[in-house]
C-alpha cells in the first residue's frame, strides 16, 4: 500500500473510523504476523500477541507522531508486546513454559507456509535456536530492513549492544546452516 494511502488511513483512524482500521488491518496483518512467528514459538501466543498489537495500535493512534514512518512505528508496537507478553509470560508460568519447551520442535512445522520449505525450514529452526535478543535484532534487520543504527533506536538500546547482538546471531547462524549444500545456500541468500 502506497504511504499516501497509509498517511490517508492512520488520519481516518484517529477520527475513529473502524472501516480504515480494518483496511490498515489488512494491509500490515502478513507482516506483523511473520515477525511475531519468528519472534514466538507457540501458535496461541501469537494469536494473543497479535490482538494485543492491534489494540495497542487502536488505543494508541492519538500518539502517533504522522511525522515519523509508520512500519517504524508498527514495529516498536510489535517488539514492545512481544517483550511484555515475554515478561508476562515468565513472572506466571515460568514452571509451565519449561515443560512447553519440550514440545516446541513438533510445533514449528505446522506454522506459516514460509517455513514449510525445507531449506527455510531450517533456516528458521536455526533462527529459533538465537537468544530471544539476538534473533530480534536479526528479524528486525533482515525481514524489515532496518539499519543497525534504527534497531537501537527502535528497541531503545545502545548501538554496540545492537551490533554485538547482530554478529553473535550471524555467527550462531553460520554455525547452523554452515553443512547445507551450495544449491540450499542460494535459496537461504534469497530468503
Amino acid at each position: 500500500m502506497p504511504n499516501e494511502d497509509m498517511y490517508q488511513l492512520l488520519l481516518k483512524m484517529k477520527d475513529g473510523d473502524q472501516q480504515a482500521f480494518q483496511t490498515m488491518y489488512e494491509a500490515t496483518y502478513r507482516d506483523v504476523y511473520r515477525t511475531v512467528s519468528f519472534l514466538v514459538d507457540h501458535q496461541q501466543d501469537r494469536e494473543d500477541i497479535m490482538n494485543e498489537i492491534y489494540m495497542q495500535m487502536w488505543t494508541s493512534l492519538a500518539n502517533y507522531d504522522t511525522d515519523r514512518p509508520f512500519h517504524f512505528w508498527l514495529h516498536g508496537l510489535v517488539i514492545r508486546q512481544v517483550q511484555r507478553f515475554r515478561v508476562k509470560g515468565w513472572r506466571r508460568f515460568r514452571i509451565f513454559e519449561r515443560v512447553r519447551a519440550f514440545a516446541r520442535e513438533e510445533s514449528y512445522q505446522d506454522q506459516h507456509t514460509a517455513l514449510m520449505d525445507g531449506t527455510n525450514r531450517i533456516l528458521s529452526q536455526s533462527i529459533r535456536k538465537l537468544t530471544d535478543k539476538q534473533r530480534t535484532v536479526i528479524i528486525l534487520r533482515f525481514f524489515h530492513d532496518y539499519t543497525l543504527e534504527e534497531i537501537a533506536n527502535l528497541l531503545d538500546i545502545p548501538l554496540g549492544t545492537v551490533k554485538s547482538r547482530y554478529h553473535a546471531g550471524l555467527q550462531a547462524l553460520r554455525k547452523n546452516v554452515w553443512n547445507l549444500p551450495p544449491e540450499r545456500m542460494e535459496m537461504i541468500n534469497d530468503y
